[in-house]
């Protein structure tokens, strides 16, 4: 027999004797020798090594403790390591109720997250125990501890909303600038649902951007309805109304109303608290943008296209023999439909309907359903037109999408766009269509196409565009500083910020600054030397442009209600 194995045979043949605790008070637990006194475990369950033990550590302490005296001391060490054992177990499961009451939220946590049903925590809780039974099959019972029942996230859900609400109020009161952004929107139960978002820049212009409140509005939604909704959403805030800076709107009757839209109620809300200081509305960049497409006047365009595409799209015999008509021409098959709350699909309809004008012509013949516009060169002609307008229009329209952005940005693509027009302006008088690439197609074809009447769409929407975006010439000279601190002149600067002016242009460490850092953090910097300076930098960075944030809500929203309806 080898050695290795005579000694596996010796250790499995050992047994705990009782005399080692009268001798050498000591204790098995989980099949180990543990000494009483220290708590210190033996590695070889044997006689000598425990002796060992003893002699070497505490003989000295216990050797004159002999008959009931020993027998006593024996129970009290015995007695103080199973109250040891029982804290640490207890502290033990502790940890691991902890771990899985923390693990619960989180959970809770994602499926909000992700828009998820309360219910589907079960359906995660089972993938769970799965993965485990096979990853980690020990490690199973701390799973199972995790509760993740529809009424338990329901209530982590409740929870982590009111510890945001309580963090989100907390940092209302710091807020030195703040605006408002606030949307209406009916949902797919017919009730209407105010969203109300806030932008607030405190006294490190550290930007916060936040959802405050989906307010439903069961009855009648006036001016006055809204109004009073977000006067209380505003109010269980805790915010300072003498800082509010601005307020953005979707433009509706009843928030832009002159006289009792809920843009004038806030105002004069605002100019009581704070003195009569300037207060700016926006009327959304994204709405109005579409607002301004609606001046090219070209219904002649889109109605023919609409109706044409409801035809092949609307019946699915039609849509699926177009698409085999496409494939037999090697031709990839697709015709998106046209939603007139959806501005972006306009564009890909009227091209991919202009990369198919041929082949929709030839399938609506053959179906009796002929499209007579599209054998007039003149139609065609305006459709190339709208098809090369209508992109332009979308790439500025997602230039203005997103989240974050400072309003100065916006005010930039709305700027460069209204450029853009004055060049295409000037360039189609001229016979020039360089930037018009499907006109340019018409006209390489053989067609002379009359582009003084597109230079006058042109003019039109250029004009439409300067009075809409109005309120940007208003903050010009704001907003010129803002992008361009060193540049601009003190004169166009009100009074109370021109000596401030001349001292940032005189800042050479302030210039290197600008130079190394970007636009939203440079003015983080300027504490605390330019108090007046860092005041206006608050204000502009605390301004919406848009409603897209509402606009995000309302989706998440209805998406999450349509699922909630057919489940």
């Amino acid at each position: 027999m080898s050695l290795s194995k005579r000694r596996k045979v010796d250790t499995e043949c050992r047994v705990f004797q009782e005399k080692w605790t009268q001798y050498y008070l000591f204790t098995e637990l989980n099949t180990k020798p543990v000494c009483l006194v220290c708590n210190k475990q033996v590695s070889v369950l044997k006689e000598y090594n425990i002796r060992r033990h003893y002699e070497t550590h505490h003989e000295e302490k216990y050797h004159h403790l002999q008959g009931q005296l020993r027998k006593e001391k024996i129970n009290e060490l015995l007695t103080g390591l199973k109250k040891q054992q029982s804290a640490f177990t207890r502290s033990r499961d502790r940890e691991v109720s902890d771990a899985a009451v923390k693990a619960s939220y989180l959970i809770a946590n994602e499926l909000v997250q992700a828009s998820k049903p309360f219910s589907d925590g079960e359906f995660v809780k089972t993938c769970m125990l799965k993965a485990a039974e096979v990853v980690c099959p020990e490690k199973r019972p701390a799973f199972a501890n995790i509760s993740v029942s529809r009424n338990t996230v329901a209530d982590r859900v409740e929870d982590l909303s009111g510890d945001l609400g309580r963090q989100m109020n907390d940092k209302v009161k710091s807020f030195i600038a703040f605006s408002v952004a606030i949307d209406e929107s009916t949902d797919v139960t017919d009730v209407a649902q105010l969203a109300i978002f806030i932008r607030g820049v405190d006294e490190t212009l550290t930007i916060t951007e936040e959802f405050l409140e989906l307010v439903p509005m069961k009855d009648t939604t006036t001016a006055n309805d809204i109004f009073s909704s977000l006067i209380r959403v505003l109010d269980k805030a805790g915010v300072d109304w003498s800082r509010a800076v601005s307020l953005a709107t979707d433009g509706a009757p009843s928030m832009v109303g002159r006289k009792a839209g809920v843009a004038t109620k806030f105002r004069e809300k605002v100019q009581a608290t704070n003195g009569g200081q300037d207060f700016w509305t926006f009327h959304c960049i994204l709405h109005q943008e579409a607002l301004c497409c609606k001046t090219l006047k070209m219904d002649h365009v889109m109605s023919v296209v609409v109706q044409t595409v409801n035809f092949i799209r609307a019946r699915g015999l039609n849509h699926r023999q177009f698409d085999c008509f496409l494939s037999d021409n090697d031709i990839p098959a697709g015709l998106p439909y046209h939603t007139e709350v959806r501005w972006l699909s306009r564009g890909a309809v009227l091209k991919r309907f202009f990369e198919l004008r041929e082949e929709i012509g030839q399938f609506m013949e053959k179906k009796g359903n002929p499209v007579k516009e599209l054998k007039c060169l003149e139609w065609v002609q305006d459709l190339a037109f709208m098809v090369d307008i209508t992109q332009h229009l979308n790439n500025l329209n997602k230039m203005l999408q997103g989240r974050k952005k400072v309003v100065t940005q916006y005010y930039e693509n709305i700027r460069s766009f209204k450029l853009k027009l004055s060049l295409w302006e000037t360039q189609l008088s001229n016979g020039d269509t360089s930037h018009f690439p499907c006109l340019t197609a018409m006209h390489v074809t053989g067609l002379n196409p009359d582009l003084y009447q597109y230079k006058d769409k042109i003019t039109g929407l250029l004009q439409e565009f300067e009075r809409r975006f109005q309120i940007f010439s208003e903050l010009e000279n704001e907003f010129a500083f803002f992008r361009s601190p060193f540049t601009v002149k003190a004169s166009d600067m009100p009074a109370d910020i021109q000596l401030e002016v001349i001292d940032l242009r005189c800042d050479s460490n302030m210039k290197q600054k600008f130079a190394s850092v970007g636009l939203d953090t440079f003015y983080q910097y300027l504490l605390p030397g330019y108090p007046k300076l860092t005041s206006l930098a608050a204000k502009i960075l605390s301004m919406f442009g848009t409603t897209y944030l509402c606009e995000q809500a309302f989706s998440v929203m209805n998406l999450n209600k349509t699922q909630r309806a057919q489940g």
